[in-house]
């Protein structure tokens, strides 16, 4: 089925050599999404003027040979299987422009936001900057109500996670979450701080009541 469909490429592209109307080929697609709404306009339109007449199969096996690296490499190949075996629902060129834009378009974009929201961890970061980052990804991801929450408390240090949860009256809401978090942590990295001066002044108690060069004061001889 594949080798039958790229022979019947190939037959048309020698045939469109001889066109006198110049149409540009959409660029080699390799599953980007920001690659998708070009891919599918310059296919269309190389279709609209070079290949009106030729069979909906025809036109579906050339637009997969532009889809070639990454992972629309295999999107292409899992497709001409569905199609050899009868078992997609791809019938016509229209239809797989529909798939594409599916399938590489924002459903894809919300697939890696999903992923990425599930592996974001806190780690060395501020609490600041973990909930910006967070934000930042949850944004068209689809999570909201107590899945955004889990995913958010999941990717907090352990520490200031128990310490929330275990509280008298724990966040209940992302928002809350996310500002009791940022101002714990403030008020934590503060405290830290502050120690650290202290054991600085602690290990040196009265090194400064001394004056320089071991003398009294009012101490000149003579």
């Amino acid at each position: 089925m594949i080798a039958t469909l790229q022979q019947q490429v190939n037959t048309i592209l020698l045939q469109q050599q001889g066109s006198r109307v110049e149409v540009a080929r959409p660029q080699v697609f390799s599953g980007r999404m920001e690659e998708v709404s070009a891919f599918i306009n310059m296919a269309h339109l190389y279709i609209r003027m070079k290949m009106m007449e030729e069979a909906a199969v025809t036109q579906v096996a050339w637009v997969l040979s532009y889809m070639q690296g990454g992972i629309a490499e295999a999107w292409k190949d899992n497709l001409l299987d569905e199609l050899a075996k009868g078992e997609s629902e791809v019938e016509s060129v229209e239809q797989l422009f529909t798939k594409i834009r599916n399938d590489f378009g924002e459903t894809l974009e919300e697939k890696r936001k999903i992923e990425q929201l599930r592996t974001i961890e806190q780690e060395v970061r501020t609490c600041d900057e973990y909930m910006q980052e967070f934000k930042k990804i949850a944004r068209g991801s689809g999570y909201e109500g107590r899945p955004l929450i889990e995913e958010f408390k999941r990717g907090l240090n352990g520490t200031i996670r128990r310490k929330l949860a275990e509280a008298e009256k724990p966040p209940t809401t992302i928002g809350e979450w996310q500002k009791r978090v940022v101002r714990l942590d403030r008020n934590q990295r503060q405290s830290r701080a502050e120690k650290r001066v202290l054991g600085r002044n602690t290990a040196h108690p009265g090194g400064n009541t001394q004056p320089r060069g071991g003398g009294s004061y009012g101490g000149r001889g003579g």
